[in-house]
């Protein structure tokens, strides 16, 4: 079988010294919050790839939102290019505006002129990484606005359309949202993680439903048992919003021999001796609550909610083999979830009961995808 650097590079001239792949998103390189986008750089890197990794949509605007990036430490490394180890780079695009929602509508209206100048502003030094590029990836984000500058910088590099979020779920401004409809039958590739996020996209031939990947090879290797071992049974819930409290409320009271696990930044939780409140951890540790959890709880909280039935935590639930709590609303069909009504104390009960007889050598985890697996998948 032929290494992933070959089968990568095979996309290219024989006589292309080393292909580079520009992602374009919200995130940070050296976040401890990691992202899909962050496994995908892995992924390019490994298969021998130099990768940029070009953080857009922040700026003097982020301060209203409190911006956690608004960090001494990241604004140190703003408007020019860091590299982290060989092949691989972040570039942090600070700029004085940004497509923001400002929460009035008046505001966003009379803002709109401006912020589709967002992607010709100052790119202090990234248009030569820009140029040296083969393939842009564009994360669902305000950086679309910069698919026609870097198409102009990079000639005839591949572009792609990763549609991490629901831009409208999300209340972006009305820009980027033109800027998508706009754009999106002009990508060689638009991929989306879910086929519930077609929507926008019915009808393009452009569109593929390509899966979150997961880190297989973390998940493989031996880690030790994080849970205290008096637990009967433990429950685990890891992400960065929606949760669903009162679930999870409900779920403790019931069962206080039972440990629920909760992974993510969450500062107001029921303060119960058998929720382990962990804040947000190092993704190697996470592994380790996933692997020896019973249970994977996604108790999202939104009448919207259907759109995250595929979201990464489900894939990698469903990788450890782990049966599924999920709220009715989410209207999942994979076989090892159970659901319930959100705020039904007997509902709940009877979902994580069942939920703990199922037989989890059945549940079948080979069509989980890696992250190799979708960065190739990109390649077309």
């Amino acid at each position: 079988m032929a290494s992933p650097a070959l089968a990568f590079a095979s996309y290219f001239p024989s006589n292309a010294f080393m292909p580079r792949v520009v992602l374009i998103t919200g995130h940070t390189l050296l976040s401890k919050r990691k992202a899909g986008f962050h496994w995908l750089a892995d992924a390019y890197w490994r298969a021998g790839w130099e990768v940029v990794f070009f953080t857009a949509a922040f700026s003097w605007l982020s301060r209203l939102s409190r911006d956690w990036r608004h960090r001494p430490d990241v604004m140190e490394q703003v408007n020019r290019i860091q590299w982290v180890k060989p092949r691989m780079g972040g570039f942090i695009w600070y700029t004085p505006f940004h497509p923001a929602n400002l929460r009035s509508e008046m505001l966003n209206l009379l803002a709109t002129p401006l912020f589709a100048r967002y992607g010709r502003q100052n790119l202090h030094g990234a248009a030569e990484l820009v140029a040296g590029a083969d393939l842009l990836v564009f994360e669902s984000t305000p950086g679309l606005l910069l698919v026609d500058r870097f198409r102009e910088l990079a000639g005839g590099a591949r572009t792609v359309y990763r549609v991490s979020d629901d831009l409208k779920l999300l209340r972006n401004h009305r820009t980027v949202l033109a800027a998508q409809e706009r754009l999106a039958p002009t990508f060689d590739l638009v991929s989306l993680p879910s086929a519930r996020m077609m929507g926008p996209f019915a009808g393009l031939n452009n569109v593929r439903v390509q899966p979150h990947g997961v880190r297989k090879e973390l998940f493989d290797a031996a880690v030790s048992n994080p849970y205290e071992s008096h637990w009967t049974h433990r429950a685990v819930f890891t992400g960065v919003s929606r949760l669903d409290t009162d679930f999870l409320h409900k779920a403790a009271r019931l069962f206080p021999d039972w440990c629920f696990a909760v992974i993510g930044p969450f500062a107001y939780l029921p303060q119960l001796p058998n929720i382990l409140a962990l804040g947000e951890l190092p993704f190697e540790h996470t592994v380790g609550y996933l692997r020896h959890a019973d249970v994977g709880l996604h108790c999202l909280q939104g009448d919207d909610v259907g759109v995250f039935a595929d979201s990464l935590k489900v894939l990698q639930y469903t990788y450890c083999r782990l049966p599924i709590v999920a709220p009715q609303t989410m209207q999942m069909d994979r076989p090892n979830v159970v659901t319930y009504r959100p705020g039904d104390e007997p509902s709940i009960r009877q979902a994580l009961l069942a939920a703990i007889q199922i037989n989890r050598e059945q549940i079948d985890a080979t069509g989980v995808w890696s992250w190799d697996d979708l960065a190739k998948a990109m390649l077309g």
